[in-house]
């Protein structure tokens, strides 16, 4: 059975830096695609940072570029999402997702080609 566990979520005044872990079970990390995501109420579930399936090319979105980085522990079979210089406009729910399928670079960010979703853990970036 697969899990996706989120851990690492806080509240952090702006500037500051948290460190988001997936703890995946039931499932091999390389072998699938791996996406962060994040969503506020009302709002639709934004793609943060990717990676392709046994890859080392990373995707991670505009308004993150140069502060987010997307990496693997496979030892732990962990995703991780290094969030540096956060600020107040990255407050969100943050999701780990993985896919099976093969994407084009433009999918890698996009929620609907995710199969399996962590339940997610709040990140809140005070001014």
């Amino acid at each position: 059975q697969v899990q996706l566990v989120e851990s690492g979520g806080g509240s952090v005044q702006a500037g500051g830096s948290l460190r988001l872990s997936c703890a995946a079970s039931g499932m091999i990390l390389s072998y699938y695609g791996w996406g962060w995501f994040r969503q506020t109420p009302g709002s639709e579930r934004e793609g943060v940072a990717g990676i392709h399936p046994g890859s080392q090319d990373t995707f991670v979105a505009d308004s993150v570029k140069g502060r987010f980085t997307i990496s693997r522990d496979a030892a732990k079979n962990t995703l991780l999402l290094q969030m540096d210089n956060l600020k107040p406009e990255d407050t969100a729910m943050y999701y780990c997702a993985a896919r099976s399928r093969v994407v084009s670079d433009y999918g890698v960010l996009s929620a609907g080609e995710y199969d399996f979703w962590g339940r997610g853990t709040q990140v809140t970036v005070s001014s």
